[in-house]
């Protein structure tokens, strides 16, 4: 038997119990930000979780991002480039919706036991709440083109109305979120679709203009392969989209057989099925600012959506004062029901960066604020006018996070069986840095980005976010099998897993009660530990992954069966 030695005894004044504030205690304001959503919280049904993350899809930015790829490239590259994008957004959120509703895990949970490890995947919640607050700057600058067109209100002011307007509606999380998004889909639907009924009813020729409007592209309407590709990958920007339905889906219930037919139906729908929505509404996009520019409206302007649905409710109604009225009334309450989703998910992101970088967990409900200031920054700073510009070089590091994750869900794990089966997301249990998904997605973030600026020609360039997505998709199994798996698990869970009999175990530190999918053994505490403690705790040194095994026998308590 090896010599026992550097044991790392903490002190009781080091082992001192945690005490959270309000704001964190309080599961309706918390909504379990950075755990595994627990049972006895998913009280929605299934219809309600798929209603509310189908809400949160309300934004216009897709309008405007077809509007604006049909002026740059012409009509045949923006079709085609959005058909692609729907293709390609769909079949990588299938495997994240499904995963995430599985093990009712967000994002960053299911990033980390995806290929990344606890600290690899830090970096990814930067992406993600890059995605969530360059896209509430975008809808946001959308409300106040609405505000300014019938308040007459100057643009910096309305981009802080629409920017403190969402706080008070994000503060009590899902359980606010889900009645709003249910309570408004009808009547946004409604409005949403009736001006393009009634316009097309009146102007049955502007398909057949729509299909030849060239805008400023230099071939007109007609196909190029590089405006193609590059207009694919501004629409390929919504990729990570998914982890915002994936916010919502996380409270799905369990999956059982009676409920089976339904909950597939939801979480194919409400996960990847949202980019068939999405694409119709790029589309519509696209044929509304070719209607405009034919019709008097000049071109810079002709992709806000304010002035698209002026001239398609101008097709209903007779009176300019209820055109305006009804026109800002939608755009106000689209842009609510997405800024709702970019805010709630923003502050999810940034809970899980700084918890793991600072040690520090305040309360979801201070990171909003946070999420919130960064787009008011972006939206005076004026990124509506550079939106495919931002977004076609933000799709690089997007796609190459999702290519990572789902071919560790779809090769790693089922086929190459190197990755574990579940998702494992607590740090008791994960190497730092898992070099599969964090090394993937680096290198094919890089040399996608080298791509994206010309440093391999023009053609290259165009398609930069294709070489994203299968650099990242290549990269991970092949970087699995070289490390054979070795980074994954950096200890077994043998004391809360599925096989036992605790259904809740109360914490150690902060003596809280919690469902043993949260829960790991901790040396250092000598007690059972939630995956919050866990993540917060800035004295153990992970004594816990690198105990020798003489150590494991003298501190760790025997396993639970």
């Amino acid at each position: 038997m090896e010599p026992v030695k550097n044991i790392n005894i903490p002190t009781i004044k080091e082992r001192q119990k945690r005490v959270y504030g309000n704001w964190v205690n309080n599961p309706v304001l918390e909504d379990y930000a950075l755990r595994y959503a627990p049972r006895s919280f998913r009280n929605w049904s299934i219809f309600s979780v798929a209603s509310a993350a189908l809400g949160g899809i309300a934004y216009l930015a897709d309008f405007a991002i077809g509007g604006s790829i049909t002026i740059s490239s012409g009509f045949s590259n923006a079709f085609w480039a959005i058909i692609t994008g729907a293709i390609i957004i769909f079949l990588t959120g299938l495997p994240i919706a499904y995963y995430s509703s599985k093990y009712n895990v967000d994002m960053d949970l299911l990033t980390r036991g995806a290929g990344f490890g606890y600290l690899g995947s830090t970096i990814t919640s930067l992406v993600y709440a890059s995605f969530t607050f360059i896209f509430f700057a975008l809808e946001g600058s959308i409300m106040a083109q609405a505000f300014k067109l019938y308040f007459g209100m100057p643009l910096s002011v309305g981009y802080a109305v629409s920017s403190l307007i969402i706080i008070p509606l994000v503060v009590f999380g899902m359980t606010l979120l889900s009645r709003l998004q249910v309570w408004t889909q009808p009547l946004w639907l409604t409005l949403m679709v009736a001006p393009f009924l009634f316009l097309i009813d009146k102007n049955p020729n502007a398909l057949s203009a729509w299909t030849h409007f060239g805008g400023t592209a230099v071939t007109g309407s007609a196909f190029n392969p590089i405006l193609y590709g590059t207009a694919t990958g501004v629409a390929l920007s919504l990729i990570a989209q998914i982890g915002e339905q994936v916010d919502y889906l996380r409270f799905m219930p369990d999956q059982t057989k009676s409920n089976s037919n339904a909950w597939w139906f939801a979480v194919l729908l409400a996960g990847p099925g949202w980019v068939f929505i999405g694409a119709l509404k790029q589309l519509g996009g696209s044929f509304f600012t070719s209607f405009n520019a034919l019709h008097g409206t000049p071109m810079a302007t002709s992709n806000e959506p304010i002035q698209m649905y002026v001239n398609g409710f101008a097709n209903m109604f007779v009176h300019h004062w209820i055109i305006i009225f009804l026109a800002t009334f939608f755009v106000v309450l689209s842009q609510i029901k997405i800024n709702v989703t970019n805010a709630y998910s923003g502050s999810l992101s940034w809970s899980n960066f700084f918890s793991r970088i600072a040690h520090l967990h305040p309360g979801r409900v201070v990171w909003i604020f946070f999420n919130v200031g960064i787009s008011l920054f972006l939206m005076e700073m004026g990124v509506f006018d550079l939106l495919l510009k931002v977004l076609g070089f933000y799709s690089n590091v997007a796609i190459a996070w999702i290519g990572a994750i789902v071919a560790d869900l779809v090769i790693n794990k089922p086929i190459l069986k190197l990755s574990p089966s579940y998702i494992e997301f607590k740090r008791a249990h994960l190497y730092n840095i898992n070099p599969v998904g964090f090394g993937s997605m680096i290198i094919a973030s890089i040399v996608s980005i080298m791509a994206f600026f010309g440093l391999f020609g023009v053609y290259m360039q165009a398609f930069s976010t294709f070489i994203a997505l299968g650099l990242a998709f290549v990269l991970s199994p092949i970087i699995a099998i070289a490390t054979k798996g070795k980074y994954y698990i950096a200890r077994e869970n043998t004391h809360y897993h599925a096989g036992t009999h605790h259904d809740t175990v109360n914490c150690t530190v902060c003596s809280y009660e919690y469902e043993k999918e949260d829960m790991a053994f901790c040396p250092f505490h000598e007690g059972p530990i939630c995956s919050l403690c866990c993540s917060l705790d800035s004295k153990c040194g992970d004594i816990c992954k690198t105990m020798t095994n003489s150590e494991k026998i003298l501190i760790m308590p025997k396993k639970i069966a």
